[in-house]
């Protein structure tokens, strides 16, 4: 690793900060002067130049690392350096003294996930957005909001994360930081409001002007390339009456969010820099507003003030509600962020560390864990104990003997962990709720290229799986065949590219095969009987149902509808796994069923020879007789394609989505290029980068991302079926 970690510098506790009861006297920083952030984007964006940069202007680094030279320090695979994306989140942490607001010369403990940008890795930015408290989402100051930008705008939207806009690029030619945010208005629904604006724009962006102070800060490429001291002065005269209207427009929002500022806003007094400053922070945390800082990362212009957006405006650990958890009966449980309470924290990711082992990602909601302690997981009711503690920078680990509320750290020693576990002290009697991932839509096989590389191939596959939620293993009973499932081609190439470099596996891999799904549209009776008798004790099961769709999206649902106990309540159990069961494989191609409600109506026992087997099996048979008379249907994913070509390109890359059976939703022309919305199946989509790179001579660029399922047409089922009935990559 090309950089030097420095250990971060928190300043004494002094006067300047309220300090809560709700911290340890022992620990190095309250928890009002930790953040928790993300920084989180669609892919090229500049979230791991901007992280980057954060890094060495808060001493955390003494050089800045690139990402096209592969020497980021939270892009430290060997993967993310050759193709220069992320593709795992990175945890690391700074200090940051802000220049202005009610913590200035207070050193601020900022804890840092740069999360990937590319769909196929979505579920980095899910489970991170879960333990985080805030959120930097950065933009492309010329694209503006696109496909993924969406998509984590709704994650961090679900799971309540407050957020600020980083609107990077003002360099770039075609860059327009007003456009951008009128798209955060329109794509995102976002009130949306800049606290800078710049000063010059594209090759002449220069400064910001700051809207809550008033002043300016102008950089000088000459003297000062690094960016380290931009000049403060008054706002330069020919914008003064833009940064007064703007701040005008800025007040007016805070005032629906705090009174005071109302009050001093509508009889015309002057609103203080401090007054603005929480108006803005109780604004951000309520999640009904976004302040928006334009820069440019790669230029070195404009982070310094972004780290003063997120020490001032977003939240820490105890400005935002408790998280939310069950107990043993089902009951809500908060976990009220307290150092001196119960421990409870959600173990968000695995990974493996070829040096220490499993390591598992831990954010502590309340109470503090220790170096040694044993650690009680509700899911397997069994305590293991932790045998240390460490702090993760990157790829880099320091040894720390306890953990506070509101850190995030990284286990060594437990074993029995997945993502998304509750681990708490044994007398806390609560279960977090986890974060939730898409499912998989492509699978691919996969066969060891001889008898040791078998054994290496289970080990591996046990640890990727363990690692990445998204990632499916699953055997063939027909062709004997271990298939892969992940969210996309990329996704598969990491996985096979990682299975040969870590772990030394050589293996032959198939073709990427779709993840279909099946459903109903009609409802149907269906009835299962499991009948054996062969002298002594038999076996007697009947399940009687009824099988109809459900919405789009609800999955399957299964509800007991008997009565007079015509199944004994031990056996309602045992009947719903065999119905949950049955719908691993539908009867169209052996796919999954989705979105259908199945209500167990009816049945009959025996007072000797029924078993739950029995009902099992009789629960398996009933769906499968009902399903195959409810008019089942194949589904196909459909992608989000949006392509941004020049003009000249058009016509041709419309006519490459019409083929491939696409459907165009919209067409936009932005600075002469021209964006096509479309949705197409993700069946015809296999190399269609390099396709369109080569329509265009290279100058069109695509995002896809997963959209819905969509009935297959009748002219493609059979051969899909018959493909499937060959050895199929079946979920």
């Amino acid at each position: 690793m090309s950089a030097v970690i420095a250990p971060v510098n928190i300043s004494v506790v002094t006067d300047k900060a309220k300090i809560s009861a709700a911290n340890s006297k022992d620990r190095p920083f309250p928890l009002e002067w930790t953040r928790n952030i993300g920084i989180a984007a669609h892919i090229d964006a500049g979230k791991t130049t901007t992280t980057e940069r954060i890094l060495f202007y808060s001493g955390a680094v003494h050089k800045m690392g690139e990402v096209h030279e592969g020497t980021t320090v939270t892009d430290w695979m060997e993967q993310e350096r050759e193709r220069g994306i992320t593709i795992t989140a990175a945890a690391i942490s700074c200090a940051w003294n802000a220049s202005w607001g009610p913590w200035k010369g207070i050193k601020q403990r900022v804890n840092i996930i740069d999360t990937p940008g590319h769909v196929d890795f979505t579920a980095e930015v899910e489970r991170s957005l879960r333990v985080l408290d805030g959120a930097v989402a950065v933009f492309d100051a010329v694209a503006g909001v696109q496909p993924q930008s969406e998509t984590v705008w709704r994650q961090a939207n679900k799971y309540r994360v407050p957020r600020i806009a980083f609107i990077n690029k003002m360099d770039r030619v075609g860059a327009n930081f007003h456009r951008a945010i009128d798209d955060i208005r329109v794509k995102l629904k976002g009130n949306a409001h800049a606290l800078f604006l710049p000063i010059g724009n594209e090759e002449n962006f220069s400064g910001l002007i700051d809207l809550v102070q008033m002043i300016a800060y102008v950089f000088d490429d000459t003297t000062d390339p690094l960016g380290m001291n931009p000049v403060t002065s008054e706002i330069p005269a020919n914008l003064l009456a833009e940064a007064k209207s703007y701040r005008e427009k800025l007040v007016e929002a805070i005032c629906d969010f705090d009174d005071v500022i109302a009050d001093k806003y509508l009889n015309g007094q002057e609103i203080t820099v401090e007054e603005l400053t929480l108006g803005v922070r109780k604004a951000t945390i309520s999640l009904k507003f976004c302040g928006v800082v334009p820069g440019s990362a790669f230029k070195k212009k404009g982070v310094q003030r972004l780290l003063d957006c997120v020490v001032n405006f977003l939240p820490s650990p105890i400005d935002v509600p408790p998280m939310k958890g069950q107990d043993s009966d089902g009951q809500p449980v908060d976990a009220v962020v307290d150092d001196k309470a119960l421990l409870a924290g959600l173990a968000f990711k695995l990974w493996t560390d070829p040096f220490v082992g499993k390591l598992v990602f831990y954010r502590v909601y309340t109470g503090m864990v220790k170096q040694g302690m044993s650690l009680y997981n509700p899911r397997t009711r069994r305590s293991e104990r932790c045998s240390r503690l460490v702090l993760m920078r990157a790829i880099d680990r320091e040894e720390i003997d306890r953990a506070y509320s509101g850190d995030i750290c990284a286990l060594v020693g437990v074993k029995d962990v997945i993502t998304g576990d509750t681990l708490c002290d044994e007398d806390y009697d609560i279960r977090l709720e986890p974060p939730s991932f898409p499912e998989p839509v492509i699978a691919m096989s996969i066969e060891p290229n001889s008898k040791a590389d078998q054994e290496k191939l289970g080990n591996s596959l046990q640890r990727l799986v363990a690692e990445d939620p998204t990632l499916r293993v699953k055997s063939d009973p027909d062709t004997g065949q271990t298939i892969l499932h992940g969210m996309g081609e990329l996704h598969l190439d990491i996985i096979r590219d990682r299975m040969r470099r870590e772990f030394k596996v050589e293996a032959t891999f198939g073709e990427p095969q779709i993840a279909y799904r099946e459903t109903v549209k009609k409802s149907a009776d269906g009835e299962g009987k499991f009948i054996r008798q062969s002298g002594g004790k038999g076996q007697y099961g009947h399940v009687c149902i009824k099988l109809e769709p459900n919405e789009k999206g609800k999955g399957v649902e299964v509800i007991n509808e008997t009565v007079g106990g015509s199944i004994p309540k031990e056996f309602i159990k045992p009947a719903t796994e065999g119905i949950l069961e049955g719908t691993n494989n539908g009867v169209v191609a052996g796919f999954p069923v989705v979105d259908v409600i199945i209500r167990i109506t009816d049945g009959s026992f025996h007072e000797v020879d029924s078993s739950e087997l029995a009902f099992k099996m009789a629960g398996i048979f009933a769906f499968k007789d009902a399903m195959k008379i409810a008019n089942p249907i194949l589904l196909e994913p459909i992608m989000g394609v949006e392509v941004t070509t020049p003009e000249d390109y058009q016509g041709d890359l419309i006519g490459d989505i019409n083929r491939r059976r696409g459907s165009i939703l919209g067409l936009e022309n932005k600075d002469g290029a021209c964006i096509i919305d479309s949705r197409v199946p993700l069946a015809t989509l296999f190399g269609y980068i390099t396709d369109i790179r080569s329509l265009s001579k290279g100058r069109a660029s695509a995002s896809v991302t997963p959209s819905h399922f969509e009935q297959v047409p009748n002219a493609l089922l059979a051969k899909i079926v018959e493909t499937n009935a060959k050895g199929p990559a079946r979920s």
